[in-house]
């Protein structure tokens, strides 16, 4: 039986992500253009580091998918209220016990090499997914599909559940119903790609891909730029851009990446926070600003010495005062995180705050590990990829708080990005600065892909079999107020060990020039904004 107080928190939060988050917010100036829309015009982008990669099976950053979503689509697509909306596929329909679901191709979609897409290049894209080979970090999403573990593991050499059944329909048979699986085919990785290009490229394919979307791959120039040109073909419209330039700033240059827009060499921004009270009241150009699905934080490994006791790992979350970062450090730009879930994701409860601002219990729980006041803890290294003022003044922060606890710390930065995320997923960093923006709309995205043993990006290197049984009941639980409960538990247990302290919650901060039309940012952010429907009143 649920608790009257559960439900009230519950339909507040719905209530919430339907006023608040989950509605889309769009720009436009329309009323104050005398002409419609039009076509035409280079569209110039800043983006804080070169992608790992362009090949949808294997991107593992924001930047690739960033990129990647503007090449590729998916057999569905989020729209800008998370609703799961009609791509590739024009219709689908599920079996009556959710295992079976049956996918219907649009006609007539190319592929930028001109050829038509058929149902087996569904197959082929999935089926490459969870081949061992494509080292996937998705792979884990697609093992409910009927035969994929038999597959990976060389038992077979299809995938059973992977079905052409004509030219446009595709059949899909799940091993066990998955509240979250149709939502998993609208992410970056559940990109339908051409085999014949993907088998001739070889590892290539990731600088030079072909999908099906608005825009066409031009060039890739490493620390420069990739340009990509509108799809004159495009089966929902071409772009009204006839170019999308994407300006690399290696290592997170907000202030360089400032200066080039105000000099009218972008079309949009991000903000450094030095510089967003000026943004803010800038009549010039529009800022645009609303609070997305992500969560900043450092990440411990939890295999590393000292490191791998709990106690010292709550001792750090105890010593750090996150509001007066936020504060002091990002003029209140962001929320402070106190527990994992960010406002708007199900599952969130916001009267969850395990981890106060308290020097002396930091202090307690030192001693408790063995270290009292700090005696005998080594310097501990602590990593980060971007580099800017605000960022190192939050370093020096951090390390201040954590000294007044006998905590001392040492940051180090590495900005080439895929040099980095090499590092950190090779376990070669003590602590180190992450972010992880949803990809899907729901606590599993953060919850099973951070934490579980064999999710696809514990980076900490975690492990609870009690959180791994709870995750995976809830992945199974079809009833909403059970997910519910089932991923506060997770998140409970998850906090109490303490694999990460959370910062804060992102939000979506942007500066556009006036001349930009259109700008629709949905609750996924920047990723997932349609820079198809964007024109240029210039």
């Amino acid at each position: 039986m649920v608790h009257r107080s559960m439900v009230q928190v519950l339909f507040s939060i719905a209530l919430f992500l339907a006023q608040w988050l989950w509605a889309p917010v769009a720009w436009s100036q329309q009323k104050e253009v005398a002409t419609g829309p039009k076509h035409g015009g280079s569209y110039r982008r800043a983006l804080a580091n070169n992608p790992s990669t362009l090949d949808p099976a294997q991107l593992t950053d924001t930047y690739g998918h960033t990129v990647a979503n503007q090449i590729f689509d998916c057999l569905v697509q989020y729209d800008g209220t998370l609703m799961i909306v009609p791509a590739i596929a024009q219709s689908w329909k599920a079996s009556r016990d959710g295992l079976t679901w049956t996918f219907f191709l649009r006609k007539g979609v190319k592929f930028h090499n001109g050829r038509e897409v058929e149902a087996d290049d569904v197959v082929y894209s999935f089926t490459r997914l969870v081949d061992p080979k494509t080292r996937s970090s998705a792979a884990e999403i697609f093992t409910k599909i009927k035969g994929a573990k038999e597959f990976a593991e060389a038992r077979r050499k299809t995938v059973e559940g992977l079905r052409s059944v004509d030219r446009y329909t595709v059949q899909i048979e799940l091993v066990e119903a998955s509240a979250p699986f149709v939502a998993s085919l609208a992410i970056g990785y559940a990109k339908i790609v051409p085999r014949e290009v993907v088998q001739e490229y070889g590892p290539m394919f990731g600088s030079q891909p072909v999908g099906t979307g608005p825009f066409k791959f031009v060039v890739w120039k490493k620390d420069e730029r990739i340009v990509l040109d509108a799809n004159q073909d495009y089966y929902g419209g071409r772009p009204y851009v006839d170019r999308l330039e994407y300006r690399i700033f290696t290592g997170h240059q907000t202030e360089q990446m400032l200066a080039s827009f105000e000099r009218g060499e972008l079309e949009d921004t991000t903000v450094p926070t030095a510089a967003l009270h000026r943004a803010q009241t800038d009549k010039r150009y529009r800022f645009v600003s609303r609070p997305i699905l992500g969560v900043r934080f450092l990440g411990f490994n939890t295999t590393h010495g000292v490191l791998a006791n709990r106690f010292v790992r709550q001792a750090f979350i105890h010593a750090i005062d996150r509001e007066a970062l936020v504060q002091d450090v990002y003029v209140n730009r962001y929320k402070a995180a106190q527990a994992f879930l960010p406002p708007g994701t199900y599952g969130y409860d916001p009267d969850f705050q395990p981890y106060p601002y308290d020097p002396k219990r930091a202090e307690s729980l030192l001693a408790k590990a063995g270290y009292p006041g700090g005696a005998g803890l080594p310097v501990i290294q602590v990593w980060s990829n971007p580099r800017s003022e605000a960022i190192e003044q939050e370093h020096e922060s951090i390390r201040n708080y954590l000294a007044n606890a006998g905590i001392r710390v040492e940051f180090r930065y590495h900005t080439n990005w895929p040099e980095f995320k090499a590092m950190v997923g090779a376990g070669k960093l003590s602590i180190f600065r992450w972010g992880w923006i949803a990809d899907v709309p729901e606590p599993d995205n953060f919850l099973y892909n951070l934490f579980h043993s064999r999710g696809r990006t514990n980076l900490t290197r975690y492990q609870n079999p009690v959180v791994d049984g709870l995750l995976d009941k809830a992945r199974a639980e079809q009833v909403y107020l059970k997910r519910v409960e089932l991923y506060r538990q997770a998140e409970k247990l998850i906090m109490e060990d303490a694999p990460v302290i959370p910062l804060n919650y992102y939000s979506y901060e942007r500066l556009f020039q006036p001349y930009v039309q259109n700008i629709e940012v949905s609750a996924l952010g920047d990723p997932y904004i349609p820079m198809r429907k964007i024109w240029l009143a210039k």
